[in-house]
């Protein structure tokens, strides 16, 4: 990458997280990267069943010296894949993680923060088993939204953007 796409991937990732914790209705906490373990920086929460969850943002594609035009592209994961923070750090209520569900959604990162709140309310209908009817995403979405009922079709989406971009 770039050193231009890593800071900016950086701040994306900080101003992501606030707005996210801001607007969840249960503690988040977030870390921070651990050279050492590789893990990334993430925000983490625990749901009323006691399972761990998190959401993470991380890089898709980026520029780098070898290839200058390649797309500049992020993933928003939420209990998937791009590490996990461990269970420890949320003591002894915690019950593992939270393996029943997982999404991932490939954006530009231009698009990230408008979907902040959209990604809370997805977790939140989520949990509510209300899943099929969430609200209507900040920027369109590439064919994973079934547009007579606004149902979400899987568990992973890219924006139209990126979507083009990627290709």
């Amino acid at each position: 990458m770039t050193p231009e796409a890593i800071r900016t991937v950086s701040q994306l990732r900080r101003e992501f997280y606030s707005l996210f914790a801001a607007a969840m209705k249960v503690p988040v906490k977030i870390t921070t990267s651990n050279p050492s373990t590789g893990n990334l920086p993430m925000a983490s929460w625990i749901d009323d069943r006691q399972r761990l969850n998190y959401v993470c943002v991380y890089v898709h594609t980026a520029p780098d010296e070898l290839l200058p035009e390649r797309p500049f592209i992020l993933r928003v994961s939420v209990n998937k894949g791009a590490g996990i923070v461990g269970t420890k750090y949320w003591g002894k209520d915690c019950r593992g993680f939270n393996q029943s569900w997982q999404f991932e959604l490939t954006l530009l990162p231009e698009e990230i923060l408008d979907f902040s709140l959209w990604i809370v309310s997805l977790i939140e209908s989520h949990h509510r088993g209300t899943v099929s009817l969430i609200p209507q995403p900040p920027h369109p979405l590439h064919s994973t939204i079934a547009e007579s009922d606004n149902k979400l079709l899987g568990n992973e989406a890219w924006t139209q953007k990126a979507w083009q971009q990627s290709f």
